[in-house]
Formats: structure tokens, sequence, C-alpha cells
């Protein structure tokens, strides 16, 4: 069955009711930022995780009522019976490698602001919606004919979900995402009615709905239920041993239990903040109260711990949302023991910031993620190499890395030069900071890819100068070289240097991760990049007893990570950590032993004890290299050079994300015209323009 028989439990059928997994991988509903906007692009998405051996493959949340939508968000839709040619294309694509198809059916109540649709927003109590932007609406408290209307919605997207060719229909109540759970929880649900108070009330609806569901489906598709088994709030919410109990009273009415931790952020926490398995605790148990198959998730990429949870009796499937976007091949390679070729999840939750940015997904790990049908880029094939004989890389960070791992597998001869004794470049420094560790597999999945590579030689210890270049005669040169961060102050806030005097002490936190540590005991970290490193580099100097204050022009601590669900757990580990968060405040000017800030609004000035301050501002390419041979154009025919190319951070310092991107959109395009339509480098789906209709006639 496998390549290592201690993993064939891994590839055991399962029965979910009527249908049958072919293994036990599961990829559990998630977010793109794709959805109605992108239905195509969506498919291929789906159905190259089904190609790479996950056994049943789901949608994302999947709107069945035009009168409960969650704009800004893009998720797939199912209003009306327009929609169902959309979802069937994903449907075929997931079948035609021989998976489940599963669909997520949403109403989100109390989520929805129904910013788009306009219509009044229906919970089982009048409150404010729940979004993650504090929208200022309020949902009305449903009266018993609500719930009678909405339990007919539900049963005819039900309807359509099968006429669309879906295996498994889900009856969503989980992650406080959706009206089901607002039901279930205490939290939400104050009513006297037959829907409330008593756990046998609120749970009455789940139980309707999930009978109807079946009722209408019969032994055509699966019914599980998707509920959350904690939202870590003790009796003020749904606690495990409540939901247990809920659990218990409806044990074997649905096909699946899918079990998750409510909200969202808890159940997709960063590896910053949660490590592998973190949900065991919460998971554990529930199969002893069910006769049908559990699956619940963990961010897990190890074989053999899968393994354990199976034998434990803890699930019957391994679910997975970001390890099957990092790597869509992962069941595929563990069957064959190719262990060294899987991509890692890294935990860093950049898939996350599409849906939140309303932009197709992207991954740090997996570049081609998001982009399978929009540039035709497969994770584990390319296209044979064209003319070009050979390539030099300069520089091994994450973009050297992957311009190197790809332009090998496609056939070229590859010199990958970097400057020190290891690869990696910003992921293995920034890896060293706290909460970062899991970031080091980047260089480790590309590391171990490069070691197999015959055709790419790599030298370490080489800082390349111009001549230095122009000696290798590769027609293509690759600058990779990274960047730095400035110590001048420059940065979102401040476009241009801020006053700083002779001998004050100020650091970037390029200089803090080569070990560089500040003099005296008081620091002032000044954010103006928002992202996780001004969290990051405060939160490891208080760790080494240093006194900081940190300063950020926003509202918050590292705000941009709201987009990555950890800004609140960033801001609260750091003010445990002691350190002083002053928002809404600028640096103006760095004195001797004193940083000046001022009120964003008033101007009104405050002055900080600063033995040091440390900028995290903006970063600058390391570009010299590129400039130097610039300037030497013309000695680059003579040396056979075609043509030379920054990427990744030497062009625009930006994510590691953007860095892997980078190197793998240099190493796909070379000698390639990848222009599939209107000299767009990528393809774009357009919404039809239906027929003027006069509503004053109609």
């Amino acid at each position: 069955m496998t390549n290592d028989s201690r993993y064939d439990i891994l590839f055991e059928p399962v029965q979910i009711g009527p249908k049958t997994a072919r293994n036990r991988f599961y990829q559990v509903p998630h977010c793109n930022g794709m959805g109605y906007r992108d239905p195509t692009a969506l498919a291929h998405m789906r159905g190259v995780k089904a190609e790479g051996g996950w056994a049943v493959v789901c949608s994302e949340q999947v709107e069945f009522h035009y009168s409960s939508d969650i704009t800004p968000f893009i998720e797939l839709r199912l209003w009306d019976d327009r929609d169902i040619p959309a979802l069937s294309r994903m449907v075929d694509k997931i079948h035609q490698h021989g998976s489940l198809a599963g669909i997520e059916l949403a109403y989100n109540g109390m989520n929805g602001p129904n910013l788009y649709s306009r219509e009044v927003p229906m919970g089982p109590a009048h409150l404010p919606v729940a979004t993650f932007t504090y929208d200022p609406v309020q949902a009305r408290r449903m009266d018993l004919q609500d719930i009678r209307n909405l339990r007919q919605w539900h049963l005819a997207a039900v309807r359509r979900a099968r006429r669309a060719g879906f295996d498994l229909i889900y009856v969503y109540a989980a992650h406080s995402l959706g009206f089901l759970h607002h039901f279930l929880s205490r939290r939400f649900n104050e009513r006297t009615d037959e829907y409330g108070g008593s756990l046998e009330n609120r749970i009455r609806l789940l139980r309707e709905i999930t009978e109807e569901t079946k009722d209408a489906v019969g032994d055509v598709c699966a019914i599980p239920v998707r509920i959350s088994v904690d939202e870590l709030l003790g009796e003020g919410g749904l606690y495990k041993e409540e939901v247990e109990d809920m659990i218990g009273l409806i044990a074997d009415l649905p096909d699946l239990w899918d079990v998750t931790l409510a909200g969202w952020e808890n159940d997709s926490r960063t590896s910053r903040f949660s490590e592998e398995g973190a949900q065991e605790p919460f998971i554990s148990g529930i199969k002893r109260l069910t006769s049908k198959p559990v699956v619940g998730v963990g961010r897990y990429t190890s074989p053999d711990r899968m393994v354990s949870l199976v034998k434990k009796g803890i699930v019957d499937f391994i679910g997975a949302a970001r390890p099957s976007i990092a790597d869509p091949f992962l069941p595929n390679k563990i069957r064959e023991g190719r262990f060294d070729d899987i991509r890692e999840c890294i935990g860093c939750n950049i898939c996350v910031s599409g849906d939140f940015t309303q932009s197709p997904i992207r991954c740090t790990q997996n570049p081609s993620m998001g982009e399978e049908w929009r540039k035709g880029w497969h994770p584990e094939r390319v296209q044979p190499k064209g003319k070009t004989r050979s390539v030099l890389v300069v520089g091994a960070g994450p973009a050297g890395l992957e311009a190197a791992h790809v332009l090998g597998k496609r056939g070229y001869d590859v010199t990958l030069a970097e400057a020190g004794t290891q690869l990696g470049g910003r992921v293995i420094a920034e890896a060293k900071l706290p909460g970062l560790s899991a970031w080091s597999r980047v260089a480790d999945y590309r590391r171990m890819q490069l070691q197999k590579l015959k055709n790419v030689e790599i030298f370490f210890d080489s800082r390349l100068q111009a001549a230095d270049v122009l000696e290798f005669g590769c027609p293509r040169v690759v600058l990779a070289t990274g960047a730095r961060w400035r110590t001048d102050g420059a940065g979102h806030f401040h476009t241009r240097s801020i006053p700083i005097a002779q001998g004050a002490c100020v650091l970037s936190p390029s200089e803090i991760m080569e070990g560089r540590m500040p003099a005296g005991r008081e620091v002032v970290v000044w954010d103006d990049d928002h992202y996780y490193m001004g969290g990051v580099i405060a939160e490891l100097l208080a760790e080494k007893n240093y006194e900081v204050a940190y300063l950020t022009p926003a509202s918050e601590a590292s705000t941009w990570t709201r987009n990555t669900m950890e800004q609140h757990f960033i801001q609260k580990r750091m003010l445990e950590k002691g350190i002083a968060i002053h928002s809404f405040q600028v640096l103006e000017k760095i004195e001797l032993g004193v940083a000046v800030g001022a009120c964003v609004f008033t101007g009104r000035q405050t002055r900080f004890m600063a033995d040091a301050v440390v900028l995290v501002t903006a970063r600058l390419p390391n570009e010299q290299l590129a400039l130097d041979l610039l300037a030497c154009r013309e000695a680059w025919a003579d040396a056979g050079i075609e043509d030379v190319t920054a990427i990744g951070d030497a062009l625009a310092p930006a994510t590691i994300a953007h860095a892997t991107y980078a190197g793998q959109r240099y190493a796909r395009m070379l000698d390639e015209d990848l222009m599939p339509e209107g000299g767009l480098p990528f393809r774009r789906e357009i919404t039809e323009l239906l027929p003027m209709i006069d509503w004053k006639k109609t």
C-alpha cells in the first residue's frame, strides 16, 4: 500500500455514510480569497489537492442565501441555481482525481453585516454583528417564522449542492461564524422559547437541520456536522464538557463529526503561538461519544504524529487546511516515502491574509498556491529548460533558493553563490527570533531539494563583485542579494530621515539579528513596519531584561497581523512581558539618551528615556552589485551575459512569501512566453454582462 508499512494505516479507506474516502487525508473547508470572483482558479486549486492524494477536498464557506452575505470577504455563493455551474466546475476537478468533494453551506447570521445585499442580519438575539471590523450594524432577533424560513433556505441549498455533484454536504455549526453556532452558545442565545435555554433547546435547530438535510439527500450524499468543541471562554461560552453533552445527544445522526475550536483565530493560530497538535486536548474523547468517523486539525506535518492520532483513536481522518496549502501532495509523498520532499507548513498564516485582503491565496512555502490556473503553475511539475545554457544565482535567501531549485528542476545548469556560510538568508536569521523557529522550514525544504540536483553547484563565502560575475560567463544572472533594515527612521510615516543626535545608540533589526544588543537597559522600539518584526524585536529585548517602550503610529501593536489573525495574541504577549505599548505615537527625533515622541493627532510631545532606539521602519535592497553591473553593461556581451535581473528583497523588500514567489516566477518564466491573454502574465475571469433590465417595467 505504501513504501513504508508503518504508514499503511493512513491509506486505509474510511466509510462516511454512503460514501467511501480512499484514505484518511481530509482537506477541511478553508477560505482562499478567490470564491465567487475566481471560480475557475479556485476549481483548479482544489483539483490539485485531489491529485496530490487528499481523499476529501472541501470548499470554503458557501453562502446559501442573500440575506446573509459576509462582504468584504470573497467566499463562494449558492444563492440560486445560477451559482451551480461554478460549483460544479470545482466538483469536476476534484472528482477527476478520485476524491470526494465537500461543500460547507454557511449562513453567517450575526457574522454577516450584509454590506452587499443590504438586508437586515438575523440571529438568535438583538445584538451587534460579530464581525472582524466592528461594523456599526445590528442583527435582529429571529422569530419562529424566521427560523422556519431559514430551514427552508438551507434545504433548498442542500438540493442545489446535490445537483452540483457534491459528495459531502456540511451542516456548519463552528468557529462562531454561523447561525447554528450562535444558537448553540449561551454567549449569543438568550432565548426563552423552544430554541433557547436548556442544552436540548439550544441544539434543537442543529438537530432539525441535520435531519432535514439527511432526508433531502437520502443515500446519495454524506452529511458531516462541523462543530466547535470550545470557545476558550470558560462557561461564558461553549466549553468542551458542554459540547460533548451536545454531541452525545445526536451522536450518530450525522455521518461524520468535524471538530474545531472557536473562533477561527483559535483554530488556526500561527506557529508563533501554537505548536503542532495544539487542539488535541480538546478533540480527544470525541470518538468515544459516537460511532461515526471524526476529523480534527492541528497543523499536522509529521507522518508519525498522524499515525499516532489514528492508533490512539483520537481521529479517523487527518484534517488539514494549512498543511494542504503548503503541500497539496503531502499524502502522496507520505505514501511514496518521499518525506524529504514534503513542504512543511510554517504556520505563518500568510494564506489567511488572502481572505482578509480579498486577494487570491498565497503561501510562503508553496508559491504555486492560487496560481494553478492563473499562471498554469503546478506544485510538483515544471516545464523543461529553454535555450539558456546556465544561470548564476547570487544570494541563497528565500528568493535565491527558490530560483535555484526551480531552475535546477527545469534542467538548467545553476551556480548558486552565497556570501555567507549557510543557506537561507533572512529566513535563518528570523527563525532565531522568539516563536519563529518553524520558519526555518523554508530553507530546510529547499536545501534538501538542491542536494538532489546534480546540475546545481553551490559556493559559500562567495561575496561576488561585478568583475567576479563577469568572469562566470553565465548568460543569465539572478541577483537575490536581499535587503537590510534602515537606520534613519524612514518608513511609512516618515518618508525621509528623522533627526538623530551624533553618538546616539540606534540599531536596526538586522543588527539585532546579527547579535548586537543595545547598551544600557532602557530601549525604545519604534515600529513603523506594522507586521511581525517590531513586536518580535520588543519581545526578544524584554526576554533579555531590557525595559522596553514600544512606539507605533497605529492604534495597536503589529496592526497588519490582523490579517494573519494574531494581532491580539501579539499584544497580549507583549503586555505580559512588561512591554509598555504607546499607540498613536510618532518618533520625532532621537537625542542622546532620549527618544522624542509625538501624538499623531495633537503633536503633543513625550520624552522617553532611551539608552538605545531600535528602528523597525523600512528596508533598503542590497543593490550595489546590481548598480555596479549596470555601470559596466558594455562588458556584458564579451562576458557572455545576456541579462541581469534582481528579484525578491533585492528588488523591493517584502514578505518571505513575496520572495519565494519571486524566485519561482523568475525560474518559471525564463525563456518562456507566458502571457496567456491580452499581455497579462496571468489568466483572469471577467463577469458576464447581463441584459439591461428596466426594473420599472418588470
